[in-house]
């Protein structure tokens, strides 16, 4: 058994030459790099909804339509285009009423729609919000800022993250009295960047208005470097 355990030790080690671990015995830091953008946003996506309560299913649904109906076209009326307004499926769920002696009794319909919205204007964000609750929509979901040149951000983001990274490596190697003698490796993985947002001031003078022109979002990215040192 020893000698065979052995043997394949022996054979395992021939399939590193030596070549392969000269190159690789040399003097090196590892850094790693970070890079942050701070940018306003200039566009938003919004999604509200309406929620109707009727005696039938389609008086319910007629009451969801006419909401999601009269918001669309004000939207459009105001300079949105259609392309930029996607309108869900409506759907309907019967509603119980329980009691401890008695079955569930059937008591109504409630019809739902969803409408999502892509803003390109963004001082105009909060009269559409207005607006769709004047035109019945209940509901407001989720309110996303963005950026429309998204992609310039996170390229800043990496090239600082580049240059921190060769900051610290410099600055390293100068504390140990040597210098960089090149890269050996770079390790990168997309991140799949979802800008990070900041804060939200308040209006003073509109307390209920949040002045979304003041928000930050933040582009964040990073770097792993592998430097050689001068022997």
């Amino acid at each position: 058994m020893k000698k065979t355990l052995l043997a394949v030790c022996l054979s395992g080690a021939t399939l590193i030459s030596p070549l392969a671990m000269a190159e690789d015995s040399f003097p090196r830091l590892e850094t790693i790099g970070v890079g942050e953008i701070t940018a306003q946003p200039d566009m938003a996506v919004f999604t509200v909804a309406v929620e109707e309560n009727r005696k039938t299913a389609q008086e319910a649904k007629q009451a969801a339509d006419k909401a999601v109906t009269a918001f669309m076209d004000r939207l459009q009326k105001s300079g949105v285009k259609r392309a930029d307004i996607e309108s869900a499926n409506i759907y309907l769920h019967p509603q119980y009423h329980s009691s401890n002696d008695a079955p569930p009794e059937l008591v109504g319909y409630q019809a739902s729609r969803q409408v999502t919205v892509t803003v390109r204007d963004l001082e105009k964000l909060n009269t559409y919000l207005d607006n769709a609750l004047g035109d019945g929509i209940n509901r407001i979901q989720n309110i996303e800022l963005k950026v429309s040149d998204a992609e310039k951000y996170m390229e800043q983001a990496r090239q600082a993250a580049i240059k921190d990274a060769q900051s610290k490596a410099k600055s390293l190697a100068q504390g140990f009295d040597t210098d960089i003698d090149g890269v050996w490796n770079i390790r990168y993985f997309d991140p799949m960047p979802r800008p990070v947002m900041g804060h939200m001031k308040m209006d003073a003078a509109m307390e209920t208005q949040a002045t979304y022109q003041d928000a930050e979002i933040t582009f964040r990215d990073r770097v792993e470097v592998v430097f050689r040192l001068e022997k």
